[in-house]
């Protein structure tokens, strides 16, 4: 299907993938490069060192500044604002400051993103965003300025109740193991038992509190270590992430545990004020196991798409 461009739209880029559609009042310049089947809405403007992947939707109202590199399937939303200069000048011209945005992100309408900033696989962008950070994948973000409320396409499985109750199975093989309580006047008591309840033997313990509630701990993977996570005090909420599934687990209460196997991905996030989390690793600390990188962790773990590319200036 040949590139389609509207009468009263202006396409200067002889750069432009099959199928693409630029409709009224658009001005694509020349050095732009745009992928196959997207679609660049009325009064919209491209500028010469942009780079647009394959099916994306840019609305109405937006305008794509120098250095911004958008992968496959992103949709920017109408009036969206992408900067490239923290601090502008008249007159005064500088490198632009990037910003990328990777596979299936979507920007909500009206949404600021400023210089610099990286938007992760899948993340949303709530409308009216500003955006002062770099959005981890699959995070959901809102406000000014924006935090991360949420996480997209997130099974909610309930936290076991009381002793006795069934271990449920989750993304990875990461399960929520209930653990042993008895509670009286005197109080309440819960035990967790190594190769019962914690599968292996614990050459580490640590623990973390005091975290500000809009902060997010974890965001990574272990290449061998394993960890089960009790939460002894308050309340947080854990995303576990198999490359393929997740699930969101609250815990609240140290009645019950959460196994992290190795090469699974876990967010630690909305932690109550009173939050204490004790976590038992398998290994000592080594900086070496942690997988930081998301796109890395889909790599390792055989889910990479092929479909995942963020084009380059480069022919």
């Amino acid at each position: 299907m040949p590139v389609f461009v509207h009468p009263q739209g202006l396409c200067e880029s002889q750069s432009v993938g099959e199928g693409t559609r630029v409709w009224a009042f658009a001005h694509v310049l020349p050095g732009a490069r745009i992928g196959r089947d997207c679609n660049i809405c009325d009064h919209v403007f491209v500028e010469n060192d942009v780079v647009l992947g394959d099916r994306v939707t840019v609305k109405c109202g937006v305008q794509l500044w120098d250095g911004l590199r958008v992968a496959d399937d992103v949709f920017i939303g109408p009036n969206a604002t992408f900067t490239n200069d923290p601090f502008p000048r008249s007159k005064q011209h500088r490198s632009p400051l990037g910003i990328s945005i990777a596979i299936g992100a979507s920007i909500g309408a009206n949404a600021t993103i400023l210089p610099g900033i990286s938007i992760g696989r899948g993340a949303m962008v709530g409308a009216g965003a500003v955006v002062t950070h770099s959005v981890p994948a699959r995070a959901i973000v809102m406000g000014s300025p924006a935090r991360i409320v949420g996480y997209v396409d997130v099974e909610r499985p309930a936290l076991p109740e009381a002793t006795g109750a069934e271990r449920r199975e989750l993304p990875g093989g990461a399960a929520l193991v209930p653990l042993g309580t008895h509670a009286d006047l005197r109080g309440a008591l819960a035990v967790a038992e190594v190769s019962k309840q914690i599968p292996f033997q614990p050459r580490r313990v640590f623990f973390v509190s005091e975290v500000p509630g809009r902060e997010v701990r974890g965001e990574h993977a272990h290449r061998r270590c394993q960890q089960f996570l009790v939460s002894v005090h308050g309340s947080l909420s854990v995303i576990v992430d198999d490359a393929r599934r997740r699930s969101e687990v609250l815990l609240d209460m140290p009645a019950a545990g959460l196994y992290l196997p190795a090469m699974v991905w876990s967010v630690q996030y909305r932690f109550s004020p009173d939050a204490a989390l004790a976590v038992f690793a398998s290994d000592p600390y080594d900086p070496a196991d942690y997988i930081r990188d998301y796109e890395e962790f889909l790599r390792l773990a055989g889910a990479g798409s092929g479909r995942n590319r963020v084009r380059t200036a480069d022919p």
